[in-house]
């Protein structure tokens, strides 16, 4: 590796470094816009510049110069000062004079390092030229008069995102960024151009002028609108949630997050549930907690532990899973189910329903088989990561199920399970693709696995990687993609055992309680079946309940949730439940006393003790071991009993899959916005 020296200190960087990566190796900060280490390189700002011994005399764009063995490199030089300074002088000669009222104010790149690297005056006096600011939509506001064509936006949108929407018109002092065609952003990733540009150009639409960020409090957490486990920031102001961001996490988000975990969060404070709700004579009447519980246990009074069954919902914590997991027990039932979408997923094992390949080492694959899934909606992040590997090349990548713009080149080879017999049988030519791959993997999607014939594209999806050489002591390609934060966690728990959610709807059970569960049609539940709604949004559970529980939300409580990926994470609290609404094991625990059968944990850290008595794996945080397959011993089903019909998408609409995107009015003007892909996306 060469070594460079950086202002005296010396320091060895990768071969095919450039000298401002050297810099920051050195500890030395070199100011930048253009230059984004996610991104191409572009050269075109020219505020990284240093100064190189036994080179031109002249200041180099450390950004866009490779390094070489016994370079010299000077950042502080008075050449080097005053070349910045020129260029932040040209920067800034159409750049607006609204600091104090710029909505970027205290978070802006270009306000930092004009203060820092900067001068005090400016030689220009012309009229500043002004740019129309075009409509990206509900998400993304533009002020392009601020613009400095950094071209961050644009690389993002065609390199990352894999929509290439954003490009620079015109020439010198006409050009402008923008779409081409006036048109809302169509990425599910459209919200991270606001973090990568350094100048305020874009910025954030529902959150314009809402706070500063000094009067914000910022609280670590973990997405749950899908089940990735991105790493976000809540930032609140007093008891409300105003923004989230993502936070750094190499392994699972790297730096990006989801249009949808992004912006849904005015939806927390729509459609609340703050108090609890009992049906007397057909309708729902406000109540006391005390007599919500009573009203319960006089349901409860005589009726047989296997007549009383509990669904949990999409978003749940893992803690409060097992608080009501452990009510049931108590009341002698054993029927508990996760899968409102009737996924047939067995959970015997944990590789047989987790992506084992975990999403960082996607980066390792080379050859990729979706069956039954659209990771672009199910799980963006995932998806860019896919991307990623595509654009390295030499990684191909095969599609069974519905046609789909994944933003990659896609061989499509089938619509149903039955287009897998021929990989099975060796005979089609995306097998060959497989077999003589060193790492293939395979994702399997929950449309492939809610059918009929679910266990048994389970089991054809496993033969097929065993047989490919995707299951070995050093690699596990077998990856089933989910939906839902709290699936994996719930599988981990057994919270999938006695009556399936179809048997207890159709009268199986007398009681039913629901736990957050709204992703299934609740109309459906028999009308003699007595059912109780523990959850923080009125949606469709609670439409249908006897008795309402008011929960939290995922922001307003301490919780443990398991990616797909199995990955354990946790989310604290941001800000405290609306009016009478509790945190979701507190009221099970709760209740558990009332009925004189009482939980043996008081507090949150002797529940989370319990969690690891149950699984392990609770133990472990943020941590994800790489393993291989020892056990080739695949799940249940007959691989061979595939079926023709073909796999329909889980998603049909991106911004709307849970209780807080459908009661978000931002989520609702993006689906306005792209009401003709989404009508597309159903059929």
């Amino acid at each position: 590796m060469p070594k460079v020296t950086v202002d005296g200190i010396e320091v060895e960087v990768p071969a095919g470094s450039n000298v401002l990566q050297a810099c920051e190796a050195a500890g030395k900060e070199i100011p930048r816009f253009c230059y984004h280490e996610r991104l191409s390189v572009a050269g075109n700002c020219r505020m990284c510049l240093v100064e190189i011994e036994k080179a031109p005399p002249k200041p180099f764009a450390s950004c866009a110069y490779p390094v070489n063995d016994g370079m010299v490199v000077h950042t502080d030089t008075p050449m080097v000062k005053a070349a910045r300074r020129g260029v932040m002088e040209f920067l800034l000669i159409n750049h607006p004079l609204d600091c104090p009222i710029c909505d970027q104010g205290g978070e802006c790149d270009l306000q930092d390092q004009a203060v820092g690297y900067g001068g005090d005056h400016s030689r220009y006096h012309e009229a500043k030229r002004a740019v129309v600011n075009p409509d990206l939509g509900p998400l993304v506001k533009t002020i392009m008069t601020r613009c400095i064509h950094c071209t961050r936006c644009i690389r993002f949108s065609t390199e990352i995102a894999g929509v290439p929407e954003m490009g620079a018109t015109a020439r010198g002092e006409s050009m402008a960024v923008g779409t081409y065609i006036e048109k809302a952003l169509s990425s599910e990733l459209s919200g991270n151009l606001i973090d990568i540009c350094p100048v305020g150009a874009l910025t954030s639409k529902p959150y314009a002028f809402v706070a500063r960020p000094w009067e914000l409090k910022k609280t670590d957490s973990i997405d749950v609108l899908d089940a990735v486990g991105a790493n976000i920031r809540v930032d609140t102001r007093g008891a409300e949630v105003l923004r989230i961001l993502p936070r750094l996490n190499e392994d699972v988000n790297e730096e990006w997050l989801g249009d949808k975990s992004r912006f849904a969060l005015d939806g927390l404070k729509r459609r609340r549930l703050d108090t609890p709700w009992v049906r007397q004579n057909g309708k729902l009447v406000r109540t006391s907690w005390p007599e919500a519980f009573a009203a319960i246990e006089a349901k409860l009074a005589g009726v047989a532990g296997d007549r009383v069954g509990a669904v949990a919902g999409d978003l749940c914590d893992a803690e409060s899973m097992l608080a009501l997991k452990d009510v049931m027990a108590s009341l002698g039932s054993h029927n508990l189910d996760c899968r409102q979408d009737g996924a047939s997923l067995d959970a015997s094992r944990r590789d047989f329903y987790c992506f084992n390949t975990s999403i960082a080492a996607i980066e390792e694959a080379d050859a990729l088989l979706i069956v039954g899934s659209n990771p672009r909606h199910e799980a963006p992040l995932i998806n860019a990561r896919i991307r990623k590997r595509v654009l390295a090349g030499k990684f191909p990548v095969g599609l069974i199920g519905a046609e789909a713009d994944l933003t990659y080149k896609v061989a499509h080879l089938g619509t149903s399970a039955a287009d897998l017999a021929g990989l099975l049988e060796g005979t089609h030519e995306f097998a060959a693709t497989l077999h003589n791959a060193k790492r293939p993997m395979i994702i399997v999607g929950l449309g492939a696995l809610r059918g009929d014939d679910g266990a048994a594209v389970l089991a054809a999806c496993w033969k097929l990687a065993s047989a490919t050489g995707m299951l070995t002591s050093e690699w596990h390609g077998f990856n089933v993609l989910h939906t839902a934060a709290a699936r994996v966690g719930a599988l981990d728990l057994g919270f999938a055992t006695g009556k399936k959610l179809a048997q207890m709807m159709n009268g199986g059970v007398e009681v039913l309680w629901l736990l957050g569960a709204d992703e299934f049609d609740t109309s459906k539940i028999s009308s003699n079946t007595f059912v109780i709604y523990q959850g923080h949004h009125g949606d469709r559970g609670a439409a249908r309940a006897d008795v309402i529980l008011p929960g939290s939300a995922y922001t307003e409580k301490n919780g443990t949730y398991v990616s797909t990926e199995g990955r354990v994470q946790r989310g604290e609290l941001a800000v405290f439940p609306p009016g009478e609404a509790k945190e979701d094991w507190k009221i099970l625990r709760a209740f558990s006393a009332m009925i004189q059968k009482p939980l043996p944990y008081d507090t949150i850290e002797a529940l989370r003790v319990r969690l690891e008595q149950v699984n392990p794996i609770f133990a472990t945080l943020d941590v994800l071991p790489r393993f291989g397959c020892g056990d080739l011993t695949g799940p249940a089903g007959d691989a061979t009993a595939l079926s023709s019909t073909p796999f329909l998408p889980v998603v049909a609409n991106y911004y709307m899959t849970d209780p807080i995107s459908r009661a978000s009015a931002t989520m609702a003007a993006c689906t306005e916005a792209h009401a003709p892909a989404h009508a597309v996306a159903a059929e």
